[in-house]
């Protein structure tokens, strides 16, 4: 029986947590990452879902949930932080690959968010000045959970993730309208780094 690319928000979303209890649980298939598979999508792609993570070395997106070439249109960097090029690649994601699914996921201690935390509390020590440009795109989330009493990281970046969701559909007419339109769905997720877990925090559109 041949391989059917998931279709719909949903059946792209049940993939996802289809493969990620592969992973889990140590039993992964390693779909379509033969030579044929290669070939195959060599001249063409048809990903059934985007990712936007965080680049952390941990959180490799096809082995986590246990797919393989062609499968994920991957958009990576750290923090997960919202900019043009991320916006621009989410929207060619829907718009050309015609993807049914956007997960945006988050994973537990970021280091992105653990730096806002430190200069958040005067105590950051890092020269790079584009590191201090990813801190300050996600100072804003760390000052409003600061200001309703949670400091804790797992707290900010679930915070994170689902402000990094409103920012894509109210940025993206693109991609709100097609949430509208029953046509994709958008995920935000968190991965939990020594269980291997996606945990959801936020969904939009029609996954259930």
């Amino acid at each position: 029986m041949g391989y059917q690319r998931p279709e719909t928000p949903k059946q792209a979303w049940d993939a996802l947590l289809e493969g990620n209890h592969r992973f889990t649980t140590g039993d992964p298939a390693h779909p379509r990452q033969d030579i044929d598979r290669r070939e195959s999508v060599a001249e063409t792609q048809r990903p059934f879902a985007a990712l936007f993570g965080c680049a952390d070395s941990r959180l490799s997106a096809e082995i986590i949930f246990d797919v393989g070439l062609g499968d994920l249109f991957v958009v990576r960097n750290a923090g997960q932080v919202i900019a043009e090029t991320i916006l621009g690649s989410l929207e060619y994601a829907v718009e050309v690959l015609k993807v049914p699914l956007i997960l945006v996921l988050g994973h537990d201690e970021c280091g992105a968010i653990r730096a806002t935390i430190k200069a958040q509390e005067g105590d950051l020590q890092s020269e790079g000045e584009f590191i201090h440009n990813i801190v300050a795109r996600i100072a804003p989330t760390v000052e409003r959970s600061y200001a309703a009493g949670k400091k804790d990281i797992d707290d900010i970046t679930d915070l994170h993730i689902e402000d990094t969701i409103e920012d894509i559909l109210s940025r993206s007419s693109l991609i709100a309208k097609a949430v509208k339109e029953g046509k994709l769905g958008v995920v935000g997720a968190n991965y939990k780094l020594a269980l291997g877990e996606i945990h959801p925090l936020v969904t939009h559109g029609e996954i259930a």
